[in-house]
């Protein structure tokens, strides 16, 4: 059963520019912060794309943050800082959220993921009964396995469904095969009354086709389809017409 927009768990962000520092100062700097649309939330699948430095990773921790998550990722419970270097900006957003809330959730980002299967680590290391916390990732150390097994055991194992899934960049480690596969279990996922805020730089990662894609550039955010992106456009250049586009690229 799929989230609708009467019960989706996260309706609507909203930016409260009226409190802003001055803009000068990351991250007031940013593009998509100075524009501060309101982001209405597919109930399935929402996309942030666009080319770096727009702030699309800083807005999605800020989401992520507000929805109570801790700022380097994982679960709902997870409390730990191994560097505390993310931004205000959660405390500027406000998040309309709907009439049902989540059984489940994760926050996801390439960047520290690292440091939260360090985090696994280190609560497995403590004495205690019952089941360990790595066996909700697939049983094996997310540390023994290549950066894209322990993203996929993360995917296919801890997510549950009737959650909210919030990820950064997932295709970072990804293959094409495997961020394909991924598609199919965010399919899987949305059945189970799941709501994805996802923000990537990967065309395939884009292709879902029960969401709203949200391109951010310099004059701020507005909703287009897959084929409108800059991101489809290049790579369809590209294969279009390779031989030319390298020509350029490499010329003296």
């Amino acid at each position: 059963m799929r989230l609708t927009e009467k019960n989706q768990y996260i309706r609507k962000v909203s930016v409260n520019r009226t409190i802003f520092p001055p803009f000068d100062k990351y991250p007031f700097n940013l593009p998509i912060v100075q524009s501060c649309p309101d982001l209405h939330l597919h109930p399935n699948v929402t996309y942030l794309v666009g080319e770096n430095g727009m702030g699309k990773s800083t807005l999605l921790e800020a989401i992520a943050i507000a929805a109570g998550f801790n700022a380097e990722g994982g679960s709902f419970n997870f409390q730990f800082s191994t560097f505390d270097s993310h931004s205000v900006l959660d405390q500027y957003i406000r998040l309309i959220k709907g009439i049902k809330k989540p059984k489940d959730g994760f926050f996801l980002r390439a960047e520290t993921f690292y440091n939260v299967a360090s985090n696994i680590e280190n609560l497995d290391s403590e004495p205690k009964a019952g089941p360990k916390v790595k066996d909700s990732f697939g049983g094996a150390s997310l540390h023994e396995q290549s950066h894209g097994e322990s993203f996929f055991s993360t995917f296919s194992h801890r997510f549950r469904g009737n959650g909210l899934y919030i990820l950064d960049e997932p295709e970072a480690a990804l293959s094409p095969l495997r961020q394909m596969s991924l598609l199919s279990i965010i399919h899987e996922l949305v059945t189970k009354d799941s709501q994805f805020i996802i923000a990537t730089h990967s065309p395939i990662m884009m292709a879902y086709p029960q969401s709203r894609i949200y391109e951010l550039s310099e004059k701020g955010a507005k909703v287009v389809n897959l084929e409108e992106t800059n991101h489809y456009s290049l790579m369809k250049q590209f294969f279009s017409d390779r031989n030319r586009l390298i020509h350029h690229l490499l010329k003296e």
